[in-house]
């Protein structure tokens, strides 16, 4: 029986290996192709609505299913958006300008009674795509709105991933985040169309909880390394309680703009924190006193990663804490998710065998460790 139960762990650890290697690999390549939301801010004045969007074109136009995808590298077509990644940008605003008829069909705009056709004024993307981020162009169009028009619906293609639409110009303006699919419920034009606090509050809750899973390959690792330090519940709980008291307070000095400390300084050290919580895993035999103290201040690190999603997005100025309030119970519950899966995973079905740390822990935490190092190396060199 014993040595059945230590082959079944030497199984174990080889699909941990295989996964994590896996993932890591993955999420390396990944940060070339990463998504960001597509941002439309538009303004109404003198019958003429005006329409910027940031954008990734190249996603686009090389007709990837963006609904639900967090990196192209998972897209059958993943080849054609690399090759659309490698032209220059004057390649990729002639390309664009000349299928914007494609792309214009799955953004639709009405007035409840008839259809509002937004012309292409003009787009302007960086030369090169840089590794690290993903590349982002400057899209403007205009449509012009019937004099009888009091408000305007906006729907968002089946497959274009989700979009935030942000009312500019008027008091109370409309901020609302869409997926592919989804219909804007109508937005008045003279204003007054903010979401209540209900809404808002709702409306941010997938959003925090997507950039957990499956978007935030980083956090997803610090969180398994928490979980792999110990399985008992007391150590679970203080590690869980400080990392989100500390990302929730430098959440909050983010989106106020009271703390701005640039990605460059804040990615690397979230790297840091994964190669950290993955070595003291290995070298201790629980929770020390030091360990809730450490991910406090790591997570205040995170909390500044947080943040910056939300300066993509950008909150409901009438609605800020609900929304902010939202987003962060959706990080949250992408934690828990995480713990949840690594639990029913392995802490269940092992947790309780003698061998769980030589053969479980330890292996996992090393790997988690190596990947973080690597993203130290990356994001500070290359």
């Amino acid at each position: 029986m014993i040595s059945i139960s230590k082959g079944l762990a030497h199984k174990l650890m080889q699909w941990l290996f295989l996964s994590i290697i896996s993932v890591s690999i993955f999420s390396t390549s990944s940060q070339a192709h990463e998504l960001n939301p597509t941002i439309i801010d538009y303004v109404v004045e003198d019958g003429v609505m005006t329409l910027d969007l940031r954008m990734n074109a190249e996603a686009f136009m090389s007709g990837l299913d963006l609904d639900g995808l967090s990196d192209t590298n998972e897209a059958e077509k993943a080849q054609d958006y690399d090759d659309l990644q490698a032209r220059v940008g004057d390649e990729i605003e002639a390309l664009f300008e000349g299928s914007f008829d494609e792309f214009a069909s799955g953004l639709l705009i009405s007035t409840g009674d008839a259809e509002i056709l937004p012309s292409f004024v003009s787009i302007e993307t960086p030369a090169v795509a840089l590794p690290e981020f993903a590349r982002v162009s400057a899209v403007q169009l205009t449509a012009e709105i019937p004099a009888t028009a009091q408000s305007l619906i906006f729907s968002w293609g089946q497959g274009y991933g989700i979009v935030v639409i942000r009312q500019q110009g008027v008091d109370e303006p409309y901020t609302g985040v869409l997926s592919g699919g989804e219909t804007t419920p109508p937005i008045s034009i003279k204003g007054g169309a903010a979401l209540t606090a209900w809404q808002s509050f709702v409306s941010y809750i997938p959003v925090g909880f997507d950039h957990i899973l499956p978007k935030g390959l980083d956090h997803i690792l610090f969180v398994l390394g928490l979980f792999f330090l110990s399985l008992r519940m007391g150590a679970l709980l203080w590690q869980v309680t400080a990392f989100t008291a500390a990302h929730t307070v430098t959440l909050a000095l983010g989106a106020l703009g009271i703390v701005n400390v640039p990605g460059s300084i804040v990615e690397p050290i979230i790297a840091a924190s994964i190669v950290y919580v993955g070595v003291e895993n290995i070298l201790s035999n629980g929770l020390s006193k030091w360990r809730p103290v450490v991910v406090f201040a790591f997570g205040l690190l995170h909390g500044l990663g947080f943040a910056s999603v939300l300066g993509d997005f950008g909150l409901p100025s009438g609605q800020f804490i609900p929304a902010l309030l939202g987003f962060n119970i959706g990080v949250e519950l992408g934690q828990l998710a995480v713990i949840a899966m690594a639990f029913l995973a392995v802490g269940l079905w092992f947790g309780s065998k003698s061998w769980y740390k030589a053969y479980i822990a330890n292996p996992a935490s090393a790997v988690i460790a190596l990947v973080g190092a690597y993203w130290v190396v990356e994001r500070v060199f290359l």
